[in-house]
């Protein structure tokens, strides 16, 4: 299984911030923002990556990472020349991914929990896509996802009405027929090519396995995020 690394986007949220650096090379406790996710794909044995960012900071990005070596990681880049959507990002792996299955993770997110467990039961999964799930205080801010009996039945991009509070995060596990999915999206009213559609398409013939984190998860996207983001990091809270 191989990995993608999503780190484009403009960072707005974070202005002025990202006035010169790419957000995902903000530091989150005493490491770039980037080197978390990174640690948690090669701790689940997921060791080729291919890192996507856009053209203004690709530089800085390769400057910081390399090879990947010290991480103990491969690493491969690819330009998203303007933001498009989680989807569109993810479509440009297609060359270096396709034929095998994928572990995606956004550059921004925060994990407690390691990946290694979800890995290992989306590797020994007959097909489809595995979504990790986080009960959160803002949902409305997040694709949401409701369950029942255990199962997926509904997944709603940002709803004004949130069906239940479990966020669907940034990490995403998918076989080899998500490049065919993207292929046939149509961009939302954002302009966006939504990952939420994507997630609903497996969830639509019955293939998207959920499960729910224990330990605690955050984006850095925006100004208290980041906040949050290093606090949880350094030990300042617990949950």
């Amino acid at each position: 299984m191989k990995g993608v690394l999503l780190a484009g986007g403009t960072g707005s949220r974070l202005a002025p911030l990202t006035a010169v650096t790419n957000k995902h090379l903000l530091p989150v406790g005493k490491e770039p923002m980037v080197f978390h996710p990174l640690r948690k794909l090669a701790r689940a044995g997921v060791v080729e990556v291919l890192v996507v960012t856009g053209r203004e900071h690709m530089g800085d990005m390769i400057e910081l990472l390399g090879s990947g070596r010290d991480l103990g990681l491969s690493l491969t880049y690819r330009v998203q020349d303007e933001p498009g959507g989680i989807a569109q990002a993810l479509s440009l792996a297609e060359g270096f991914a396709r034929g095998g299955r994928i572990a995606v993770v956004l550059g921004d997110n925060i994990f407690q929990d390691e990946l290694a467990g979800p890995a290992d039961r989306f590797r020994s999964q007959p097909r489809g896509a595995r979504i990790l799930l986080r009960a959160v205080p803002d949902p409305e801010r997040f694709g949401v996802a409701a369950l029942s009996e255990g199962r997926v039945v509904a997944i709603h991009e940002k709803p004004a009405a949130p069906l239940s509070d479990l966020a669907v995060t940034g990490a995403y596990f998918y076989d080899d027929r998500v490049f065919d999915i993207v292929r046939g999206l149509r961009p939302s009213a954002r302009g966006e090519l939504e990952i939420t559609d994507v997630n609903n398409a497996y969830l639509a013939d019955g293939t998207l396995e959920a499960e729910v984190l224990d330990g605690w998860w955050t984006d850095a996207g925006t100004f208290p995020s980041l906040l949050r983001a290093n606090a949880l990091v350094m030990g300042q809270e617990t949950g």
